[in-house]
């Protein structure tokens, strides 16, 4: 009798103590998150220089009212709190502050552009709140030892400078290279990316630099010092606005060097279509997503679900807008981060579950390329695959290149 009671008082402490554990496991919330609520917050220039950009955070907007309309994330809605920064830093620090301090957000995600995302990295590393899949390629928003709650989506614009180096010495090693970059952390990165891949070369292949800021109405003037000084082969460093003007300006003069441009600026609708078609022909990028106007999709799973996503949830956007495409990658991987999260949305385990990602593989990634992170590489997409521009479209050529450097 007694070995009996004692079994059962043994058993009954037993799952106290399990539900005990398992209560204490389901209540694990930072500000921000909730028994029925996630949120996330996020500025993007719905107005300014680089509005061009806003039709990303109105597709990541549309994504998230998908994932609550199927129940949310483990049970728990998305609210997602966006404000206007007009691509002007100052104004991104006003309104993050509000974000953190106001409307108490988990996390920040997908920040859009280099100098918004920079003017709070500090503020955000401070507060210890996640700088989630930063809209940036720059090499400080994947730098774990400095800034541990910052994490950067885009490829580094580092490494895609020194592809472009590697490339330009394999296949055009006479050409005079003349550069436009914008004159912030995106354009010097990849300046300085471009030069890596040039090697000893680049001081004697380099004939003309030529930088802008965001706020210049025109590169008139960048252009002309550029084809004056001889270039063959131009590489434009530069976001939607400044990359148009370039190719409009190009042709106007009637010069037709190599022409590379940058991931940031490939977008068809943004940038080719408003520069002319016909001038754009001929220009070299690269890419780590499915481009919607590629018919070598038209029967890829990945891109009939964002099909699907954009006739009901954003209709209103240009389904083959290489940057609605990106923002419902964006979303979707920080969807797959949440729900690896479970019932633990602290800041320290949303930080936790996005540097340790192996081998995601999202519905809209070229095949073979998947985002792996660790807590000592931030780097989300390491890989990328050369393409050009045909006067309609861009078509991919080459193979997957992998980055296997830590920087």
């Amino acid at each position: 009798m007694k070995s009996t009671t004692f079994k059962l008082a043994a058993v009954s402490a037993l799952a106290i103590a399990l539900s005990a554990s398992s209560a204490y496991a389901q209540k694990k919330y930072d500000p921000g998150a909730s028994d029925t609520e996630i949120k996330i917050g996020q500025t993007a220039p719905f107005s300014g220089p680089a509005s061009a950009y806003a039709t990303i955070g109105k597709a990541q907007a549309a994504y998230f009212r998908m994932v609550n309309d199927e129940g949310g994330i483990n049970g728990r809605k998305i609210k997602f709190i966006q404000y206007d920064d007009a691509y002007s830093p100052p104004k991104t620090v006003e309104q993050v502050r509000k974000l953190v301090e106001s409307d108490e957000v988990l996390l920040t995600f997908q920040l859009i552009g280099t100098p918004p995302n920079a003017a709070v990295q500090k503020y955000l590393n401070a507060k210890k709140v996640p700088q989630l899949f930063a809209a940036t390629g720059a090499s400080r928003f994947s730098d774990p030892k400095n800034y541990p709650w910052t994490l950067g989506f885009n490829p580094s614009y580092f490494v895609e400078g020194r592809i472009y180096g590697q490339y330009i010495l394999k296949n055009h090693p006479d050409a005079k290279v003349g550069v436009l970059y914008q004159n912030d952390d995106l354009g010097k990165d990849y300046l300085n990316g471009l030069k890596s891949g040039l090697g000893d070369k680049a001081a004697k292949m380099i004939v003309a630099e030529a930088s802008y800021e965001v706020s210049d109405p025109t590169i008139d003037s960048q252009i002309l010092k550029i084809k004056d000084a001889g270039a063959t082969l131009f590489f434009s460093a530069s976001t939607p606005k400044q990359a148009a003007q370039a190719i409009k300006k190009n042709a106007e003069l009637n010069w037709h060097p190599i022409h590379i441009l940058d991931i940031n600026a490939t977008s068809v609708g943004a940038v080719m279509k408003p520069a002319g078609l016909e001038a754009s022909k001929g220009i070299i990028s690269t890419n780590y997503g499915k481009d919607p106007l590629d018919p070598q999709w038209k029967d890829d799973p990945g891109m009939k679900k964002y099909f699907a996503f954009m006739a009901k949830y954003y209709p209103e956007g240009d389904k083959n807008s290489s940057f609605n495409s990106y923002g419902y990658s964006t979303a979707q991987l920080m969807v797959h981060v949440l729900k690896q999260c479970g019932d633990d949305l602290t800041r320290a385990n949303v930080m936790k579950q996005a540097t340790n990602l192996k081998d995601v593989s999202l519905d809209l990634s070229l095949p073979g390329i998947k985002a792996s992170t660790t807590p000592n590489d931030y780097r989300v997409n390491k890989q990328m695959q050369m393409m050009k521009f045909n006067g309609e479209r861009w078509e991919l050529f080459g193979p997957i290149i992998t980055d296997e450097a830590k920087s």
